[in-house]
């Protein structure tokens, strides 16, 4: 990926002149865009690799697999949140892991971690440096330096298990060459997360992913039948079985964990025939509890479509300006988008069901197209929110979860607190909210939040999303639902799980980690 920004250069498009005159009257804002440095232009803060580690790390792993230049190491500089984004635009030295090393397979992962622990250096584990919550920034944790440990060489799928319906994954394995790998034998993961194009199969596991697929196919942490982790104690090897009840499921330890206990170097996970059918349809809502209700009605009834989602008045608003250009139909009230895939048998009964439902609920039909429509998109979001940036505009995500019956109540808390924390400063937010994920006893909201850039626009955005995260917690949400804790989120961990719930985390870590060395600042307070 490009690295100020999400993605690669293919994908980033200047806004339409309508888009940006839309932006200029509502945000007061130029519309024209700020300038920006090449790689080669950016100043990083000097290695702090003494050439011994250098050494040392080559002699495990070749020493053209530990690199040192600044182009590695300012790929590596973190994930690409907003404010990854913001600090990498600012002016100024910038901060960067002191070394970057591609390790070949386990055994050299084990190897590293070893040499890291016993000569003081902190390792963060690098998938696809997707993560929007700090998850890989390079924190060196009171260490003299601190590397990157990129996993893409371990890019192999094995034990192609088709009766069982299983396989194994390397941790480097982007989505796309899961997929590819997979679709040889016939088969699929269907985890399609928005970071899907980029993000690995170990980053998957351990932020515990949620694919938009997750209505039928379930989250991540419900594929991994087995896991592989190597840890500065050893290796750890987790999944006999589907189903044992040989005390607690340690392999929930590990996926979730976000390279803090270990570093997961390949997984076992459940994938299933690539679909005989693909069915697509949308469907509108007056209003967003009225929706919501219908997704709940789906859901609990166990009619629950591949694809379920569901946008609130604003995002449908917005999405309609977007499609217009192109001549979309309009969509009144809040969009719901559904998918069935399967064989054209268990497709066509489950679409019959659900529509019967969606119907009885207050929908109204729409046909396929506005579904198709989001699907062809659905990569592409982060995209706008770099031409944002560029325009002066602050934009940003956050997510959160919570039962069915607090689901309004929560949404409007959070709202209120982006709205009221934006307001203060005088840049008052156009904030948006989506369901993308259900379950039988509740679901996710996802918040996209828009507003003019303050000349300190870091400043700006920790103001809200402490707001937020506060309202999150007192409100009954969980701090995240799938992007996972890192150093962002970390400060409500305490709130989430309790004074004795961080103690056994720390114990666990002492365990696995004595000296602290992975991924230091991330997930565990």
């Amino acid at each position: 990926m490009v690295w100020d920004a999400w993605g690669v250069p293919a994908g980033h498009k200047p806004l339409s002149d309508g888009i940006r005159a839309l932006l200029t009257q509502v945000f007061g804002i130029s519309g024209q865009p700020v300038a920006r440095r090449e790689e080669g232009e950016v100043p990083l803060v000097p290695s702090a690799l003494s050439e011994t580690d250098h050494t040392g790390l080559g002699a495990l792993i070749g020493r053209e697999h530990v690199r040192v230049g600044d182009i590695d190491r300012l790929r590596h500089a973190g994930g690409k949140s907003t404010p990854d984004l913001l600090r990498r635009r600012a002016d100024g030295p910038q901060d960067a892991p002191d070394a970057v090393l591609f390790p070949a397979d386990h055994r050299q992962v084990l190897d590293v971690l070893a040499y890291c622990a016993a000569h003081g250096l902190a390792v963060v584990p690098f998938g696809g440096g997707t993560s929007v919550v700090g998850g890989v920034d390079p924190v060196r944790g009171g260490f003299p330096a601190v590397v990157a440990l990129d996993l893409r060489r371990l890019d192999t799928l094995t034990d192609v298990d088709p009766v069982s319906g299983t396989a194994t994954l390397g941790a480097g394995l982007t989505g796309p060459q899961a997929e590819e790998k997979l679709a040889e034998h016939g088969l699929s993961l269907g985890h399609f997360p928005q970071s899907f194009e980029f993000a690995s199969i170990g980053g998957f596991a351990a932020t515990r992913s949620s694919g938009q697929a997750s209505a039928g196919y379930g989250r991540f942490d419900d594929m991994v039948e087995r896991v592989l982790v190597a840890t500065p104690q050893g290796t750890v090897d987790l999944g006999r079985g589907p189903a044992s009840a040989a005390g607690p499921d340690l392999r929930q330890l590990f996926v979730g964990s976000e390279g803090t206990l270990g570093v997961i170097t390949a997984v076992t996970v459940r994938v299933h025939p690539a679909p005989d059918a693909v069915v697509h349809e949308a469907w509108s809502f007056p209003d967003f509890a009225t929706g919501a209700a219908a997704l709940r009605s789906v859901v609990q009834t166990g009619a629950a479509p591949t694809v379920l989602r569901l946008s609130d008045e604003a995002e449908t608003g917005l999405n309609l300006a977007r499609t217009a250009e192109i001549g979309a139909p309009p969509v009144s009230g809040c969009l719901a988008v559904t998918t069935f895939e399967g064989t054209v048998a268990h497709t066509g009964a489950r679409m019959r069901e659900a529509r019967d439902l969606l119907a009885a609920a207050g929908g109204t039909p729409l046909g396929p197209e506005p579904a198709r429509q989001w699907e062809h998109g659905r990569f592409g979001a982060p995209y706008l929110r770099d031409a944002l940036l560029d325009l002066g505009v602050l934009c940003e995500t956050l997510e959160t979860a919570t039962s069915w019956s607090n689901l309004g109540a929560l949404k409007a808390a959070v709202t209120t607190a982006l709205v009221d924390a934006l307001a203060a400063q005088g840049t008052p937010p156009l904030v948006m909210c989506h369901i993308s994920h259900t379950y039988p006893t509740g679901a996710s909201l996802y918040f996209t939040v828009v507003c003019k850039q303050l000349d300190d626009p870091l400043t700006q955005w920790s103001a809200a999303k402490r707001a937020a995260g506060d309202a999150i917690t007192g409100t009954g949400g969980t701090i995240t639902h799938h992007h996972a804790v890192g150093a962002d989120h970390r400060p409500w961990m305490t709130a989430e799980i309790g004074e004795l719930g961080v103690r056994v985390l720390r114990a666990v870590k002492r365990e696995l980690d004595p000296t602290g060395i992975l991924n230091p600042g991330k997930l565990v307070p």
